[in-house]
């Protein structure tokens, strides 16, 4: 399936338009105050007035609303056919300030309903194609505030030294207009309502600190579009949905929260169909992605392919393997790993042939936490991940579709398996696999996309997934 990454139509420039429209528009600001919210329905098109409380644009039509803002709370409903995509703009001038996307559909790369075009870019919308949904955008003092329907989905502050690509350079706070603008297809708006709200105005619960962006890494890949999700994320060691919805927005990361479906694991785990389906139901409206994990391996016995496939995507490792002995063991554990008489090499030719195995008749989209080894072999990693062995990896990975995790806690897979990967046409994703709710901001992924020449398009999506037509097969025998 192929990658509809990003801005597939060129995003026409308006600054002529809203300029003229400005002039033409300045008389119906005079008498606006501060205080209650006032219908948002007269707009100005470049060439003449328009008086309506339902507007909407398709591609390269540009609405402009009457008046100036500084702070203020935006309210309306939007209405998305499939593929069709509008910005709202607001503190504009044609070339300053933000815009909000809508854009609804399937997890594909694209970017979603409620984002902050390049400086908070989401990839999972909360709202679908042929229903009205609300929203809300706000701005006090530094802080913007995006909301679909009654979910917040961006709180972003803007620091005192924002990082700004030259393409981006005026993407600032400040004051301006609020314009609607058609990108593809037609979106229609309705019931828009705009309060000013005063000088002081704050986010009394914005209390987080803002990101300090000369170093961070993570707004140079929202300024270039380039999709930045941790698809390895799970609620245990004292983290929960709010703090990871909290940290999610602070730091510019897409989550993709995911419990352990099957035994052995640590933090959240599903026992049966009837935990994933109650599971679901408690994170369908949380502005994550959606994922699980096949922990173990008797999970493809335990679960129904129906009952996981309601997740956007489904990951396992090779951490825990059926040893040469027949032994359930989790290799991440020191006192389960056992070599009794056999070579350390013998025993890596038995992980990867079990790491294939899995692989292989395990349905998962995503190969996570990949070439880990246990403790005492780590250091001898170049040596024992032999061109042989990674080629009998890659090419399963190749075979099934099967996207390859960079994983940040642990460091792997190594720079040069994931070039060897790239060239072999695999797609990647970034994952953490945390234990607490103290984890980092994907560094190493992040490193990897550059010193690997990873581009948007090496990126895996789960509008890209196979898993559900693959077959399970039942290769262990558990007495």
């Amino acid at each position: 399936m192929s990658n509809l990454f990003c801005h597939l139509n060129p995003v026409p420039r308006i600054g002529t338009t809203i300029a003229a429209a400005l002039l033409s528009l300045a008389a119906f600001t005079a008498c606006e105050n501060n205080g209650a919210a006032r219908p948002l329905d007269r707009w100005h098109d470049g060439e003449r007035e328009i008086r309506t409380p339902s507007p909407a644009v398709t591609a390269g039509r540009t609405l402009l609303a009457a008046g100036d803002y500084g702070n203020f709370r935006l309210t309306g409903e939007a209405l998305t056919q499939p593929g069709a995509q509008a910005a709202l703009l607001f503190h504009t001038d044609g070339e300053s300030g933000y815009e909000v996307v809508f854009r609804n559909g399937a997890i594909d790369g694209t970017r979603k309903s409620g984002s902050l075009a390049s400086v908070r870019n989401l990839y999972r919308s909360l709202a679908e194609d042929g229903e009205w949904f609300g929203f809300e955008v706000s701005v006090r003092g530094r802080n913007i505030v995006v909301r679909i329907d009654t979910t917040e989905v961006v709180c972003y502050t803007e620091p005192e030294h924002p990082y700004r690509t030259e393409g981006h350079a005026r993407q600032l706070l400040g004051h301006g207009a609020i314009a609607l603008r058609g990108v593809q297809g037609e979106v229609a708006f309705r019931n828009l309502a705009i309060e000013r709200l005063g000088a002081q105005a704050r986010n009394e619960a914005d209390t987080l600190p803002p990101v300090d962006e000369r170093t961070d890494g993570v707004i140079r890949f929202q300024q270039r579009d380039f999709p930045v999700i941790d698809y390895h994320v799970h609620l245990k060691g004292g983290l929960t949905k709010e703090q990871a919805h909290a940290m999610s927005m602070n730091y510019g990361i897409n989550y993709g929260v995911a419990p352990n479906a099957g035994e052995g694991g640590i933090g959240r785990m599903l026992a049966d169909d009837g935990e994933v389906y109650a599971y679901f139901d408690e994170v369908r409206r949380m502005p994550f992605l959606r994922g699980v994990q096949g922990e173990g391996r008797k999970w493809t016995a335990t679960f129904s392919q129906k009952a996981l496939g309601v997740f956007d995507y489904l990951f396992t490792d090779a951490m825990t393997i059926i040893d040469h002995k027949g032994r359930n063991s989790r290799i991440y554990r020191p006192e389960e790993v056992h070599y009794d008489g056999v070579t350390k090499e013998q025993y890596m030719d038995h992980l990867v042939d079990q790491t294939v195995k899995i692989l292989t008749n395990e349905p998962a989209d995503i190969y996570a936490n990949p070439t880990y080894l246990p403790d005492d072999m780590q250091a001898d990693y170049d040596r024992y991940w032999t061109d042989a062995r990674v080629d009998r990896v890659l090419d399963v990975l190749e075979r099934y579709g099967i996207a390859l995790e960079i994983n940040a806690r642990y460091r792997i897979p190594s720079f040069d398996i994931i070039r060897r990967a790239k060239q072999r046409g695999i797609k990647f994703t970034f994952g953490t696999n945390n234990v607490d709710a103290d984890f980092g901001r994907l560094e190493y992924s992040l490193e990897a996309v550059e010193k690997c020449g990873l581009t948007a398009g090496d990126i895996w999506f789960p509008s890209m997934s196979v898993r559900r037509e693959r077959p399970v097969v039942l290769y262990n025998k558990f007495e």
